[in-house]
């Protein structure tokens, strides 16, 4: 048996948008820039994306939705573009929490080399930040607030109408990362006061290496591609019509199916979290309920999460250990040291993002492996020896 669990790292894509896709590369073979007729056919069908995207997301015009290669560029765009446009005014603050994605926390650190402050706002034990704290952190040179819809590790879903509120209210810009969160959870740009949305189309079953920005009008955004004029000048390149139609299908496809989708998932999520809290000293990272219906982060103790994941391969169990991101890297989990938990516990960590096609069997099977790997990596520590003779303290 082998069974596919890190979905959060991608999905596969679905029939419908891959079918879309392999249709549009052979109907549509002009240039949606060129001015003859096969040309001006795929800008037809280009503006018949832009709009149906707008229309998803609860945007109010179709010029609103800009194509990119995928989250981290729209994340890159829509922060760069506001703090260069506010930096002449002397707004030079930007807001965030301390467990975004890199493609946001990169990008502030960039910025503060360029001499913009940035207050990242600390996060609760159980991943949810608290909007009173994003509130606190805005002062009167605050250009932005950027604060993602959905933790990409521990799946917790931040409360981002509130915060969208607060930022109307106080007159400064915000942006969330809502790659994890778009067409798994409800999103309306319009209803949440979002000025500045990210999405990726591989995390709803489209075609990788395609996202979009998703930019309220009267937002100004900066090209970070200069060259041709498409994407109304902001974004040069010729676009990928056939991935845009491929990512078009796939999320009016999520939305359309996204509360059956998020019962059988809960259900399935609910199930495992439940077996693997019987493993001893492991924890649940995040809050139990106000997650992504298809997440489950747990700590173990005294192992490492890359023995852990390692040995479930083996098993057939395809998980990860955090954001696949940050792969390889041998530093624990930004997002597991932000909610408190200690460097040592960090490092054995597992993320098992389900889908919809995921069943009980299934389920049943990880939580029988990851007990069994579990309790074959501590009986082979020395660390975890330590912990059973009293020499070490437990944590969990």
């Amino acid at each position: 048996m082998r069974i596919y669990a890190d979905n959060a790292a991608t999905t596969k894509i679905s029939d419908s948008a891959l079918r879309a896709m392999v249709e549009c590369a052979q109907k549509y073979i002009g240039n949606p820039s060129s001015l003859h007729t096969s040309g001006q056919l795929a800008a037809e069908e280009l503006y018949r994306c832009r709009e149906k995207m707008a229309g998803l997301l609860g945007a109010n015009e179709a010029r609103e939705i800009y194509f990119a290669s995928g989250g981290s560029e729209a994340d890159n765009q829509a922060i760069f573009s506001t703090a260069y446009r506010f930096k002449s005014k002397g707004k030079t603050h930007i807001v965030s929490t301390a467990f975004e994605h890199h493609a946001v926390l990169h990008v502030l650190e960039r910025l503060e080399k360029e001499g913009f402050e940035v207050t990242l706002v600390p996060v609760n034990e159980d991943g949810i930040v608290k909007v009173e704290d994003i509130e606190k952190a805005i002062t009167d040179k605050t250009c932005l607030v950027t604060v993602m819809a959905a933790n990409n590790e521990i799946g917790t879903l931040q409360p981002i109408a509130q915060i969208g509120k607060l930022c109307r209210e106080k007159g400064v810009l915000f942006h969330t990362d809502a790659v994890q969160a778009v067409g798994h959870v409800k999103i309306n740009v319009e209803e949440m006061n979002i000025d500045l949305l990210s999405l990726s189309a591989h995390k709803f079953n489209g075609p990788r290496g395609v996202g979009a920005l998703y930019a309220r009008r009267g937002v100004i955004l900066k090209n970070l591609i200069e060259g041709g004029a498409q994407e109304r000048g902001k974004r040069a390149g010729t676009e990928n019509l056939p991935a845009i139609v491929g990512m078009t299908v796939a999320l009016e496809e999520a939305v359309a199916k996204l509360d059956a989708h998020a019962e059988k998932l809960i259900t399935l999520r609910d199930r495992l979290i439940a077996g693997l809290s019987e493993i001893p000293h492991s924890v649940l990272n995040g809050d139990k309920v106000n997650r992504l219906p298809s997440n489950v982060n747990f700590c173990f103790e005294g192992i490492e999460g890359e023995s852990l994941l390692l040995l479930l391969d083996d098993r057939g169990v395809e998980a990860s250990s955090g954001s696949a991101c940050t792969s390889g890297s041998l530093d624990p989990s930004h997002v597991l040291l932000a909610i408190g938990r200690p460097k040592d516990v960090a490092h054995g960590s597992l993320r098992l993002t389900l889908a919809v096609e995921n069943t009980e069997e299934e389920v049943d099977y990880i939580i029988k492996n990851t007990r069994e790997v579990v309790e074959y990596l501590r009986s082979i520590s020395p660390v975890w020896e330590e912990l059973e003779k009293g020499e070490r303290e437990f944590i969990l």
